[in-house]
């Protein structure tokens, strides 16, 4: 990775880019879905630089937000690391086995079947209007939550090296799913996740040498800050908001994804 631009930028690309990491680092820390503001708003203003540069310091500014964001919520006390900590290591080893693999197998594959998922989703969420509101307890026994948590580590690590989007969304449902927290509780445990998985490919685009060190750390820093800021407005508002806000950058990624497949 390069230290220096090797590309010429004006002041108002660095400062969309600056902002678009901000909005990103923002939201993924209440709702996930960043990476549906970050990702485009990077290939945008930048969109004569190589997809897989553009990837690596989507992924470079991405790791410093989850990172703040895990680091906000649990001096907080709202990550429960007992039961995350297995997930996320897990996570952290097959994020990379995810990108390995999507060098040689073509992910477009995955767009009609995560288009259904992501339907589902939406329409679990708005249909069923408790969910995720208040703790409940969980219909799983705590060994049957143990395994469900690791194997949960395990996939949404790989997906998210192997393809990525939604990543935060499919956590938050599977985390409230699986142990019977609310929205703001599965927000936060998701980031311990998310977090492993971005170090993870940043690891792995950093060992290939592609990406630019100086523009992933200062969009970082926007990203950052936006995480700061969008975890303290999490617990200030709580799970009604989150909810609302994760139904609407699941529609965003919907949507999205429709367009990209046709």
């Amino acid at each position: 990775m390069s230290f220096t631009l090797p590309f010429s930028m004006t002041v108002w690309q660095l400062i969309a880019l600056y902002g678009v990491s901000f909005a990103a680092g923002f939201i993924d820390s209440i709702a996930g879905g960043g990476g549906l503001i970050q990702l485009p708003g990077v290939m945008a203003c930048l969109p004569n630089v190589p997809v897989v540069t553009l990837l690596a310091i989507n992924k470079t500014s991405s790791m410093f937000g989850t990172l703040t964001s895990m680091f906000e919520y649990s001096r907080k006390g709202l990550i429960d690391w007992k039961r995350m900590w297995k997930s996320a290591l897990a996570a952290l080893f097959t994020s990379a086995l995810g990108a390995f693999t999507a060098k040689r197998v073509p992910n477009e594959l995955l767009k009609p079947l995560i288009i259904v998922l992501l339907a589902f989703l939406v329409v679990f969420t708005l249909l069923k209007k408790d969910f995720g509101k208040e703790e409940h307890k969980s219909r799983f026994t705590l060994q049957q939550q143990a395994l469900l948590g690791l194997l949960l580590g395990l996939v949404m690590g790989f997906y998210d090296g192997f393809f990525g989007p939604g990543t935060g969304n499919f956590l938050i449902m599977g985390l409230i799913f699986i142990y019977g927290v609310n929205f703001l509780h599965a927000s936060a445990d998701a980031k311990t996740v998310n977090a492993m998985t971005n170090l993870s490919a940043f690891a792995m685009y950093t060992l290939m040498g592609v990406g630019n060190i100086f523009l992933g750390l200062t969009m970082g820093l926007f990203n950052m800050a936006g995480a700061h800021i969008g975890v303290r407005m999490a617990v200030l508002k709580g799970s009604k908001f989150i909810r609302v806000l994760f139904i609407v950058m699941s529609c965003g990624l919907l949507i999205k994804q429709i367009i990209d497949l046709l």
